[in-house]
């Protein structure tokens, strides 16, 4: 398996893609840490499904927003697992509005989990990958981190951040051999898109060249590839993973 005995931290893996990173990980025999901030039943679902399964995992609860809950989940997870490899940065909120109508609340909660949250998890793992000289850090953003969205000024933002901090990142921390990619879902099956009206659907299925929605698996397989020895040489990159909806 690719990734055997490696310790993973997935934040907001109780659901959607962070939970299929979570089970792929394993899958590649990965010990993961299931972090939740409030979906505590899901989350704890995913781990009683990978025990069953006869792989490693617990469940940790911490808003990645708050500096405090971070550095107690990252030390929960050493005295868990003695060691961390692997950090995927996918806890995200959305607050969709115009931007005359958003609030500041509305700017800094998903400012604050998307955008904030990573650069706390990524800090809390720094010195520990700096000191065993090894790790992967992976960020997952969006294409509308690329190209904008109407309504979604705030989640842009954060997502075009995480793109930045990426890039900073790895030329930070590459001479060490610590490795940091991003990955830019387009649309994925996940709760965020079941609430598209039918209409909305039809008209970003007619834009996706391979006229239909990815699954949080696809962008699942690519995290574990890049957070594998495969991809070795692999740095500073983002990966699209949106059917060629913005070739």
């Amino acid at each position: 398996m690719k990734l055997s005995d490696r310790v993973a931290i997935v934040t907001g893996a109780s659901r959607g893609i962070g939970k299929a990173i979570a089970l792929e990980l394993a899958a590649e025999g990965a010990k993961v840490v299931v972090n939740y901030n409030r979906n505590a039943a899901s989350a704890e679902e995913t781990v009683k499904t990978l025990l069953e399964a006869g792989k490693e995992a617990v469940a940790l609860q911490a808003d990645v927003a708050d500096a405090s809950q971070v550095e107690k989940l990252v030390q929960s997870t050493i005295e868990r697992f003695g060691r961390v490899d692997i950090l995927i940065n996918n806890a995200g909120v959305t607050r969709d509005k115009l931007v005359m109508r958003m609030s500041e609340e509305d700017w800094d909660t998903v400012l604050n989990t998307n955008l904030k949250g990573a650069f706390l998890c990524s800090r809390a793992v720094a010195p520990i990958f700096l000191k065993q000289r090894s790790g992967v850090i992976v960020n997952i953003s969006s294409v509308i981190g690329k190209v904008g969205g109407p309504g979604q000024a705030n989640y842009s933002a954060s997502k075009a951040g995480l793109i930045g901090l990426t890039k900073s990142l790895a030329k930070e921390l590459g001479s060490r051999n610590i490795r940091v990619n991003a990955i830019a879902p387009g649309f994925i099956e996940t709760e965020m898109t079941e609430v598209l009206k039918p209409e909305q659907r039809e008209a970003a299925l007619k834009q996706i060249p391979l006229a239909r929605f990815g699954g949080s698996r696809e962008v699942a397989r690519v995290a574990v590839f890049l957070c594998s020895d495969d991809a070795s040489y692999i740095h500073g990159e983002v990966i699209t993973v949106d059917g060629g909806l913005f070739m």
